[in-house]
């Protein structure tokens, strides 16, 4: 491990040399409101607040790694949709807790904003909720349970939504230190209680490339989805870099790192860039992944900035009055940001957004010397990232250009829609739809079967640009592109501003074949890359056409899938299993009457739609990169992985 990598260490474990024990543990308020009001502590009681729990509880253990103490964390997925967690940290202390006359181990799950978090006894830095997780998931579990190796002796307590339902006891003895805590999601509580592999083995990867050295194992025991996988990263964030850039070609080969630290605040940077065009930017504040940025962000932005700039004058590739803009600077890169500090104040829509000004001080800093030391000691990097960014600022030009003519050419429109675009009459936003269809067929039978009132039908035709292959500059003014950026109403990549959205549903609407899925794939592409705040708020939007029209005498149904269209089949022939029932496969959007699109796939009573999100967006951009971009192995070898899941489309 680097001498930076143990400097932080030793930085994060100076104070927790001494005993770990109750009086470390502050309380601060009750429980009372969880199971009233799940949403203020786990965001929804849909599938993300189900895996929320999860992370609360890792997160625990996380932070006695980041005090030193924990090497080795296993997340198993249990049959019947437990989860338990093991860490071999120190152990939830067992003694009693003074201002509760209880035991701590007791007070941690049974109150909320109890735990080592408060008081600075217990953790010098600390992610998760401040204290409220352990208490949180004992809440909305049916049935909880923790043991905690500790003093030579196994500690055992369970619970029930909360209450004890067994006080804490020995129950065996041991010879190591950790906490191992299994529980049942509580059915009254969540939407659904089914776990998603994939996404707690995607949040665990982060977590094991924050933290160097630190072991963490994900496990699915369920029948028949039996998996697992076994995480280590000594190399930490740069192994994140690694990966982010897996499918990309990269500029240079060697990783950029720096870190560095002030009092009790450490920060450490890995960046590389790559020949494309999008920037990933991956920030973390105590391993809470901070989407809204915040002042860690603005301080590598601003260093990086003028950190290039001064060295492109003093190697002469830029002259007295040239300089590279911050977005020129950043194209092609991936970059991740870790700090770790005492007291993080995360402020913004979503409580995701670093507030504490002086990160903004130790990342400028940071940046500012290490990278023009890089760069002295590695002219031939150095030369390769500032003619990228000189390229990148040729067309930005070009691009400004290309904006300008766009908005002349609005001028001149005086403020007309595009011929493609059939609008509706609302003028709220929050009560408008605009339904992308492709083709004037199913464009026309949407717009004879739409409610007029809310409902808009903008035309596409043909296959649009792959916007993951172009740059700004071939984007702005592009016959097929233009017509929705201007219908749309918000602008596009910088200046897009989502308060000038005309539309806060944006619905595509493709036939269920392959040219209909590429249909989306590029309208979505373009979103991500030059819109992300439509789906970052929830505005995108994707249509769920019927498959079948199934007919038996007068009567008429629609299946949305090969099992339900042998459901509807079976149920129209009841006890007659020898009558007919017609099935048809719709081909496509413009084969379906006016009142049969709306009927099936537009009346909100009655339709379906698929909510476009955004969890990840490091495995957006991968994923983009996969499907979208100029290296075909990667895109082969997903295609070969992922057939098995592909149905109903016609090849």
């Amino acid at each position: 491990m680097s001498e930076e990598l143990n400097q932080l260490n030793e930085l994060s474990t100076t104070q927790t040399d001494h005993e770990y024990g109750g009086s470390e543990i502050q309380v601060l308020e009750g429980l009372e409101a969880v199971r009233k009001r799940p949403g203020m502590y786990i965001g929804s009681t849909s599938e993300s607040g189900l895996h929320h729990l999860v992370y609360e509880i890792v997160d625990n253990s996380i932070d006695e790694a980041l005090a030193g103490h924990c090497t080795d964390i296993t997340v198993t997925i249990n049959p019947g949709n437990t989860i338990t967690v093991t860490d071999n940290g120190r152990g939830i202390p067992v003694d009693v807790q003074p201002q509760t006359g209880r035991p701590a181990l007791e007070v941690v799950f049974t109150v909320l904003h109890a735990g080592g978090k408060f008081g600075g006894g217990g953790y010098k830095v600390s992610g998760g909720l401040h204290g409220v997780g352990a208490s949180v998931v004992n809440a909305m579990s049916e049935w909880l349970e923790v043991q905690v190796h500790k003093n030579g002796e196994i500690y055992e307590m369970k619970f029930s939504r909360g209450k004890i339902t067994q006080e804490m006891k020995v129950v065996g003895k041991t010879d190591h230190t950790g906490t191992t805590v299994t529980f049942k999601p509580d059915p009254e509580m969540f939407d659904t209680l089914e776990y998603n592999y994939d996404t707690l083995h995607t949040r665990m990867r982060e977590e094991a490339f924050l933290n160097a050295g630190l072991r963490i194992q994900t496990v699915d025991l369920r029948p028949g989805q039996e998996q697992e996988d076994d995480m280590c990263y000594e190399g930490g964030i740069r192994e994140y870099i690694t990966f982010i850039n897996q499918n990309k070609a990269v500029v240079h080969p060697d990783i950029i790192y720096m870190a560095g630290a002030r009092e009790d605040s450490m920060a450490e940077i890995a960046m590389q860039y790559n020949d494309g065009y999008q920037e990933v930017m991956a920030s973390f504040a105590n391993n809470v992944h901070t989407a809204e940025g915040g002042m860690h962000e603005e301080g590598f932005r601003r260093a990086l900035t003028n950190v290039l700039n001064a060295y492109g004058k003093k190697i002469k590739l830029l002259k007295d009055d040239e300089k590279v803009s911050g977005e020129d600077c950043r194209e092609g890169l991936s970059v991740v940001i870790s700090v770790k500090l005492t007291e993080a104040q995360f402020e913004g829509q979503t409580k995701t957004k670093l507030g504490n000004s002086e990160m903004r001080t130790l990342v400028n800093n940071i940046v500012s010397e290490k990278l023009e030391i890089f760069l002295e000691e590695n002219p031939a990097v150095g030369k390769a990232i500032l003619e990228k960014a000189l390229m990148a600022s040729r067309a930005r030009e070009a691009a400004r250009k290309a904006r300008e003519s766009v908005r002349r050419k609005s001028v001149l429109e005086s403020g007309q829609m595009p011929d493609k675009l059939q609008d509706c009459n609302e003028r709220d936003p929050a009560l408008c739809e605009l339904y992308i269809v492709e083709g004037d067929s199913a464009a026309g039978s949407a717009i004879q079967g739409r409610d007029s009132r809310f409902q808009a039908i903008l035309s596409m035709w043909g296959k649009m640009l792959n916007v993951e292959k172009a740059r700004a500059d071939k984007i702005y003014g592009n016959d097929k592109l233009y017509p929705l950026v201007l219908g749309l109403g918000a602008g596009i990549g910088e200046e897009f501003n989502i308060d000038k959205l005309r539309y806060h549903k944006i619905i595509i609407m493709a036939d269920a074949d392959v040219d209909g899925a590429h249909i989306r794939t590029l309208l979505l592409t373009f979103f991500f890359r030059y819109m992300r705040p439509l789906i970052e708020r929830g505005y995108v939007y994707s249509a769920v056409p019927p498959l079948y029209k199934l007919t038996r005498g007068k009567t008429q149904r629609v299946a949305y899938s090969d099992p339900e269209r042998d459901a509807i089949s079976a149920e129209m022939r009841g006890d007659n299993p020898n009558v007919k029932v017609d099935i048809n496969r719709f081909k496509g959007l413009g084969e379906m009457d006016p009142h049969e699109l709306w009927e099936t796939t537009m009346d909100p009573e009655k339709r379906t739609l698929r909510r476009i999100t955004l969890d990840d967006a490091v495995a957006a951009d991968q994923i983009f990169t996969v499907l979208m971009g100029e290296e075909v192995e990667p895109r082969k070898d997903w295609i070969v992985k992922n057939a098995q899941y592909v149905a109903n489309l016609d090849f």
